[in-house]
């Protein structure tokens, strides 16, 4: 059986600019007007008809409200029957997975008209939490199984290794990360720090053009962003807030996608359509101690060249990347494995501006790529692009490429996702969890009070007797003092390690770490 080759036909953005309570829309709203506005973007002469053809909705998991079935939500809106609805895991890699599973499915001629969406209505949620009122009428009976709404800051962490040092939210563990790199790089802190500054400043400005923009960087630079203060504040070292993504957003956005065979039926012009031609992904562990080490992910890396190579193309033909970027770090380590420096990239690599200053659209930040990406080619703007959609604390990854042009001879569409489902080909470091004795610090971060102040010294180090890695907290002031330098390099000094076993300190098994001496340390 020959396979069909699938085409996104229509794309839509939707931004609710609003945040009055009265002007509230929930997020299913939202997506249905977004999957409308894209319907009618594909400029089909049969428009009802390719409506009431939709038999595939998939949609990103919303952070802002716990449906009960948010697939049957829209389906029933659109007034269509699907036989296939599925609503994503948590994650931001969720948009390139669920636009390349998609287009297998019309290629395996399993689906006729597909719909991928998603949408966040934080910042009118937020706004009415403030009020102390409850959304307007009319917004969907929340699901009492699902548990509430859904934060990446705010949940339990459990009761694992990082659980029990307080350490494992996104805030954390992507600054293990960027100083991890840093150090491998030989950077000084103040290099890094304004090569951050000026990569987020370059982000502000693209996001400053793009219309569907929640906050636009107005008026961001590269220096407010490198500049710490009341107003942009430490966050975890050494990330401040403006390094960090801002999730209050009211957005939305919806790809159509179908055959190239049923665009020409329903009457849509060639000229909207853009071609997957591949994608891929995997995940590195999502316990951040299991990382191989703390200055690339195997995650990221293996899913850009598995993509590539699904897709039948190279990196030397992408035209215009959007690499994901809640912090600094994630666009970095991608455009280092791509073979360039993300401050100085030969290849635009953000057509939105980021999750500051474009805003965090919660799970759904690279649909809105998917989505800024097919306009952008349609106009000319290049041949090929390619999208790096992060999830998780840098733990899931899906890639994916679209072009103005269809596959290389016209090859079927990638039959599977290339990849495992988890990285298993790499290896860790012994992991000791009542580690006792010399070590040296490996990777670390520190959390800092509203008032500026840091709080909680968060350290990954090595035993020097056997180089076993564990996770410990800072153990004294001096500690804490030296992991909040902004000259002298932590990473790599000598300390103590010991671990309350009695609970002497309130938390009976954390471990603590003291920088110098022995006989300095008050454990």
């Amino acid at each position: 059986m020959t396979s069909s080759v699938p085409v996104i036909i229509g794309v839509a953005d939707i931004v609710n600019r609003s945040t009055k309570v009265e002007d509230a829309r929930e997020p299913a709203d939202l997506m249905h007007q977004a999957i409308l506005d894209a319907i009618k973007d594909t400029e089909a002469s049969a428009q009802e008809s390719l409506r009431t053809s939709i038999d595939s909705i998939d949609v990103v998991n919303t952070w802002t409200w716990p449906y009960p079935d948010l697939p049957g939500t829209l389906a029933q809106k659109l007034g269509v029957i699907p036989n296939h609805k599925h609503i994503s895991e948590h994650g931001g890699n969720q948009p390139a997975l669920l636009l390349d599973e998609a287009a297998r499915r019309i290629s395996l001629s399993r689906t006729k008209v597909a719909v991928v969406t998603g949408g966040e209505a934080l910042a009118s949620l937020t706004a009415c939490a403030a009020a102390k009122k409850m959304p307007p009428p009319g917004w969907t009976e929340p699901s009492e199984q699902v548990g509430g709404v859904f934060s990446p800051t705010t949940r339990d962490l459990g009761t694992d290794l990082g659980a029990l040092h307080d350490i494992g939210a996104p805030i954390h563990v992507y600054p293990l990360f960027e100083n991890g790199y840093r150090a491998h790089r030989k950077q000084t802190i103040q290099e890094n720090h304004q090569a951050s500054a000026k990569l987020y400043g370059d982000f502000a400005k693209v996001a400053e053009k793009n219309p569907n923009a929640w906050n636009y960087g107005k008026e961001v630079t590269a220096e407010t962003i490198g500049t710490i203060g009341k107003k942009n504040r430490m966050i975890c070292f050494p990330y401040p807030l403006l390094m960090n993504a801002l999730n209050t957003v009211n957005l939305a956005c919806a790809v159509v996608l179908t055959s190239t065979e049923y665009a020409r039926e329903m009457g849509v012009p060639e000229t909207k359509w853009i071609y997957p031609l591949g994608g891929a992904g995997t995940q590195d562990s999502g316990d951040f101690w299991l990382r191989p080490n703390y200055y690339s992910s195997p995650a990221i890396s293996q899913s850009i060249d598995a993509a590539l190579k699904a897709s039948g193309t190279s990196k030397w033909n992408i035209d215009i990347y959007d690499l994901y970027s809640c912090f600094p770090i994630v666009p970095k380590i991608a455009a280092h494995h791509l073979g360039f420096d993300a401050t100085h990239p030969w290849k635009p690599i953000t057509v939105l501006g980021g999750l500051t200053s474009f805003g965090g659209a919660g799970n759904n930040y690279s649909m809105h790529a998917i989505t800024e990406l097919t306009r952008q080619l349609r106009s000319g703007r290049g041949t090929t692009a390619m999208v790096l959609a992060n999830g998780g604390v840098a733990t899931y990854q899906h890639v994916v490429c679209i072009s103005t042009q269809p596959r290389a001879r016209n090859s079927p569409y990638p039959k599977e996702n290339p990849l495992p489902k988890t990285i298993t080909n790499v290896q860790v470091p012994p992991i000791d969890e009542t580690p006792e004795g010399e070590a040296i610090i490996e990777t670390y971060t520190v959390s800092f009070q509203r008032s500026g102040e840091p709080e909680v010294g968060y350290i990954v180090g090595r035993l020097k007797e056997n180089n076993h890695r564990f996770v410990a907290n800072h153990a004294d002031e001096n500690t804490l003092k030296i992991l909040c330098s902004m000259t002298d390099e932590p990473i790599g000094k000598s300390g103590w390690v010991h671990c309350d076993k009695e609970g002497k300190r309130g938390d009976k098994g954390r471990c603590y770490f003291t920088a110098g001496a022995k006989e300095t340390s008050k454990l």
